[in-house]
């Protein structure tokens, strides 16, 4: 498969995205004055935006890819929750993996910014595991829509969606109707994802959950690492993203180390998510573990060149695709 017919492949695959759905908000303002009740600026709104966050930034670069994602996740019973549902319905997206509960709160992390500066963060959210009941509702929900689907992703922000049971049961389910599942993992339940087929750590979540410290530039290092990651979650397939380092790929019996490619770095936020939702589109077409990798690390260089999060641009990824890869 060259790398036009991968692209356009792209486009007949379903995705389902399981995980941690949130919102980013904005809220754009000026300062004129500081507050007369406290030394703090008083920030005049100009503007406000809401926006997928969490494991819906990765939904919209699985669309950006061409592909369609379906979404499973838990949010609240509230307002941002039917806000939440309502932007994935502008957008298209397919919402009947999402369950709202009565007795949780849907994430939102709020920033207030003046003019170019950042002032403050308001984090609206809880960590606490789903009960079990809405694991229940969960499980179910993804097995009646993993056998229509091609991938199953997990995007998990340690928000409490994702847990032990959940991840099991999904996993076991995907590998019995032979579903690849891949991974992009969080601390909390780093070593419950056991016999998945593409597990994706950054070289941070690597180390710690883990618990070793070793020289990412020394190569014998950094692959004996992977191997203990593969032995300790029973995987064929790792892979590993390094940051200014490239990216490490051990699958199928084959490693490679991928370098980075010389950009001009302006942001580097949401470069997993496209880096997760190209490697699982890639997964699920079986394409080989240097080309999974190759054009992953490609997505990810990409996007870090956009200030703010922004989905993958597919045309500029192909285009460097047909010029840096081999076929």
């Amino acid at each position: 498969m060259n790398i036009p017919q991968i692209f356009s492949s792209f486009n007949s695959l379903r995705v389902l995205v399981v995980g941690d759905v949130m919102l980013d908000a904005y809220v754009w303002g000026k300062v004129e004055r500081i507050s007369p009740e406290a030394p703090v600026p008083v920030v005049n709104v100009v503007k406000r935006e809401m926006r997928l966050g969490g494991a819906g930034n990765v939904i919209l670069n699985v669309q950006a890819l061409g592909a369609e994602p379906v979404t499973c996740a838990v949010v609240g019973q509230d307002e941002f929750g039917q806000k939440l549902i309502e932007l994935l319905k502008e957008k298209n997206l397919d919402t009947s993996g999402i369950i709202q509960s009565p007795d949780r709160i849907t994430t939102v992390k709020e920033r207030i910014i003046a003019g170019s500066q950042h002032v403050v963060r308001i984090d609206t959210e809880t960590d606490k595991t789903i009960t079990y009941d809405e694991q229940t509702q969960l499980i179910e929900r993804a097995k009646a829509l993993i056998p229509n689907c091609d991938v199953v992703l997990f995007e998990d922000y340690d928000k409490g969606v994702l847990c032990e049971r959940v991840i099991r049961e999904i996993t076991d389910f995907a590998n019995a109707h032979q579903k690849p599942t891949v991974v992009d993992p969080k601390k909390r339940n780093f070593l419950a994802y056991k016999q998945v087929t593409l597990f994706k750590p950054n070289l941070k979540e690597l180390k710690e959950g883990l618990k070793i410290d070793f020289d990412v530039k020394n190569p014998v290092s950094l692959e004996e690492a992977v191997t203990q990651l593969k032995t300790a979650l029973q995987t064929d397939g790792a892979f590993v993203t390094l940051s200014e380092h490239g990216v490490y790929i051990d699958a199928n019996d084959q490693k490679h180390h991928i370098k980075a490619h010389k950009r001009k770095i302006a942001d580097v936020s949401g470069a997993g998510d496209t880096v997760i939702s190209i490697a699982a589109c890639c997964v699920a077409l079986g394409l080989e573990p240097r080309l999974v990798a190759e054009l992953s690390n490609l997505g990810g260089g990409i996007v870090c060149e956009d200030v703010g999060v922004v989905p993958i641009d597919k045309q500029r990824l192909q285009a460097e695709a047909e010029k840096y890869l081999k076929d």
